[in-house]
This record gives C-alpha cells, structure tokens and sequence, in this order.
C-alpha cells in the first residue's frame, strides 16, 4: 500500500466535515444550558409555546422540523437505486442490520438498562417514554449525516446514495409498523393515529417536496444544484438547534432534578452503535464484500436519522416526555461515537482486507 493510500483517511478525517459538524456535540450541549436557562427564566412564554397545537401537531416544532428535514432529503437520489445490484451483499448485510438487527437489539438494551439496569435511579412514570424515545431512535435509518461519515472513509458513494434511497423508501412503509410492534411488545401504548400523522407529516410529504425541489433544481445544472444544498444546509441545522432549545426548556426541570439522566440513556445507545457498526462490518468481512462498501455499510448500520427520531417523539409523547428527552441524548453523542467509528474502519482496513479476500473465495 503507497503512502498515498494510506495518508487518504486521515486527511479525509480532518477536511470532511464542516465546522459545524466537527463540533455539533458542543452546540447540542449549548443548546441544553440555553434551553434550560430560558425555560426557568421565561416558563410562560414556553408555555404558550405548548399550546399552539393543531390535531397534537405543534406549530412551530413542525416548521422547524420540515426546515430541518427536508434539506437533507434534498440530496438523495432516488433513481441510484437502480444500481442495487453492483453491491447486492453490501446492501443486503446493511438492510439486514437496519430492520431486522437495530430496532429489536435498541428495544432489548432499552429493556436491560432502562427498566431493570438503571432503574432505581430514573423517575419511574418515565421509564415506558424513554424505552419508546430509544425504540424511536433506532427505528429509522440515518439519511444526510451518511454522506459525511462514507466520505471520512473513503466509501463508495455510489452504493452510499443507493443504500441510503432504499433505506429511506423502506422508511416510509416500515418506520410505523416496527415502532407499533416494539412499543407494543414493550407494553407501551401505541397512539396509532398520531404514529401514523408523524409518518405522513415527517417523512412522506418531506421526502415527496424534497424530490420536487431537487427535480427543479436539477433542471438548472447540477453546479446550480449543489449550490442551493450550500445556502439551504445552515437553516437546516439552526432548525435543528432552535427545536432542541425549545425541547431542552421544555426538560428543565426533569435535567436540573436528575442530571445523570442522560447520562444512563447515553449507555444503550452507545451499546447499539458499537455493536451494529462492529456486526455490519464484520458480516460484509464474511461475505467478501469490498472495504470501501463495508464502511458506508458499518455507518448507515450504526446511526440514526435522529431529526425525525425527535420529531415523532415530540408529535407522539410531547414535549416534556422521556422519550423526546432520550431522543435528544442520541443527537448529543451522535458525533464523537460515528467518528470513533469512521477511526476504527480506517486503521482496521489491513485486517479487513485480508478476511475479505478469503470470504470471496
């Protein structure tokens, strides 16, 4: 292997992500203190907030999550699909973790620590809404942050847009059914018409005005194209941080009662990334697949489209619920756990290399 070649991933490390992506942990952790800090200064005008509710929609939460989103769905290309089959094992290790590995093995963890594990520690009126925010997590596949994370790896971007338009066209007919069955098999009530309004609201008509938007934009060039993802991408992510501001004052008091809350919600959810991006990693090994294909495969595996993990916990269990609470924590330690990921693929490539060409024999 050059030097070349082995310098690539490291300096891809460094040059991939904006600053602002580098250090979203930082602004999520802000945006908590100013969330809290407002919400005990200013509780009514939050209280307000609250009720500018139309069927259990909240009116401004649901502008900032459409700003949020539909930037982001702005960049999948649906017609990529029709490339599936130059990774068929890539994409099927990876379509076998997202639906069938990551949504049953969150509930499991949620199960083991929330309710039993921690415990004795959590207010126990909360414990069903933050099993239901972490069922809510892992039940819907990570969209735009992909992108960044295939690209520090040096990752096909080909399957990377194919996996990820598959992934979000499964999204629309399995998030409510697989969120429905575990919260059931949690004993935790389903709200099945507010479940199925977030799924309406959240990902079918985004995705629909963001394949719009892209068609017209396309029309125009594809520099014009990637010119508009460049103006639009900071109001999606001051979206992001206005909702998590609203929802942290909203939290005040549970955080101020109990910090080491997100503290234990943060351990199954790092218990999941780990494990899924390890089982991905090591099962697309097994079947020969290429490491630039694992690696994308590992990421997408591993995390979460959290935007609309929040939104639907909102929508589903206000809020002031443990599960828009246990939500937020996976968009806390969302950064630092996929880059720890990205470092680990890039140094084991090696080992990888050498399995791989064993499993393709």
């Amino acid at each position: 292997m050059s030097f070349r070649t082995q310098a690539e991933p490291r300096r891809q490390e460094r040059g991939g992500m904006s600053g602002f992506e580098r250090y979203l942990t930082l602004w999520v952790f802000l945006c908590i203190v100013l969330g809290v800090a407002l919400g005990q200064y200013m509780p009514a005008l939050f209280q307000a907030i609250g009720r500018l509710e139309v069927a259990q929609v909240n009116l401004p939460v649901g502008l900032l999550i459409w700003v949020m989103i539909i930037p982001m769905l702005l960049k999948v290309d649906f017609g990529a699909m029709g490339q599936i089959k130059q990774h068929w094992r890539g994409i099927g290790v990876t379509l076998f973790i997202n639906w069938a590995v990551k949504p049953f093995s969150m509930a499991l963890l949620g199960w083991l620590f929330i309710r039993h594990v921690f415990s004795p520690w959590l207010p126990a009126e909360q414990l069903d809404s933050y099993i239901a925010g972490l069922i809510l997590l892992a039940a819907a596949p990570c969209t735009a942050m992909v992108f960044v994370w295939s690209r520090l790896t040096g990752g096909d971007p080909v399957f990377t847009l194919s996996q990820v338009a598959l992934n979000d066209t499964i999204m629309v007919f399995a998030f409510a059914p697989i969120v429905g069955l575990l919260l059931g098999l949690s004993a935790i009530t389903v709200p099945w018409d507010t479940l199925l309004v977030s799924v309406g609201l959240y990902i079918v008509i985004p995705v629909i005005l963001a394949q719009l938007w892209r068609r017209v934009l396309m029309r125009r060039g594809q520099a014009a194209f990637e010119a508009a993802l460049a103006r639009i991408g900071p109001y999606s992510m001051a979206a992001l941080l206005l909702t998590l501001v609203l929802l942290f004052a909203f939290q005040g008091e549970a955080i101020i009662g109990q910090p080491l809350v997100i503290a234990m919600l943060a351990v199954p959810i790092l218990i999941q990334v780990i494990f899924n991006s390890g089982l991905a990693y090591w099962l697309n090994r097994c079947v020969g697949e290429k490491h630039d294909i694992a690696c994308p495969s590992a990421l997408i595996g591993a995390s979460n489209f959290f935007e609309l993990s929040v939104a639907a916990a909102i929508s589903l269990f206000g809020f002031q619920s443990g599960a828009a609470l246990a939500t937020v924590v996976g968009v806390l330690i969302e950064v630092p756990v996929m880059l720890l990921v990205v470092r680990v693929v890039n140094r084991s490539k090696g080992w990888y290399d050498k399995g791989a060409r064993r499993g393709s024999q």
